[in-house]
């Protein structure tokens, strides 16, 4: 499956900010939650920034979350996941999750979920609305704040169910993967 995201119109930190919004979203009445952005972790064998980090206490245990945001003009390739990964290992976080602007190539697809990691297409809005025209029509910001469409959401394969679009007041899928529900 594929999420044509045509290479959104974000800058990389107003990306990165939107993805922390959506973890705000998500770990609000969690005990002890934070959502921090551009974040430089330690560890043992150096340091590691990270774009978003988020943390939160469950069972006693503090749970570390891993987020890249990566706005490339082509697919993000498997390299990247492979380096989200070995974040995850040396840092000791419990979760990772990359978002990214214009797609996955499929090897990055397999890689991602051999080790549990989410991928996430982050699009414009304007391209969830669907219409009957057989016409290309423009569609204003007036008519996406109208009809209560965000500017950016951002698509998710959530298990073999199909697309789940995150968008605000909408994160479910992305708190069932971080929550390790089923």
């Amino acid at each position: 499956m594929e999420i044509k995201g045509y290479n959104t119109e974000i800058t990389p930190i107003e990306f990165e900010k939107l993805v922390k919004d959506f973890l705000i979203e998500i770990g609000g009445s969690l005990k002890n939650f934070v959502a921090k952005h551009n974040v430089i972790l330690e560890s043992n064998d150096g340091e590691y920034q990270i774009d978003v980090f988020a943390e939160f206490e469950a069972l006693n245990t503090n749970i570390k979350v891993l987020i890249e945001c990566k706005k490339y003009k082509n697919k993000v390739k498997r390299e990247t996941i492979q380096i989200l990964y070995d974040k995850l290992r040396a840092t000791g976080a419990h979760k990772g999750i990359l978002f990214s602007t214009n797609g996955f190539q499929i090897g990055a697809h397999k890689y991602a979920k051999e080790h549990g990691i989410a991928l996430i297409t982050v699009i414009e809005g304007k391209l969830i609305y669907n219409n009957k025209s057989t016409e290309k029509i423009e569609i204003s910001e007036e008519f996406l704040k109208l009809c209560d469409i965000p500017k950016f959401v951002g698509g998710y394969f959530y298990s073999k169910r199909g697309i789940y679009y995150l968008q605000k007041g909408y994160v479910g899928a992305l708190e069932e993967f971080i929550y390790d529900k089923k």
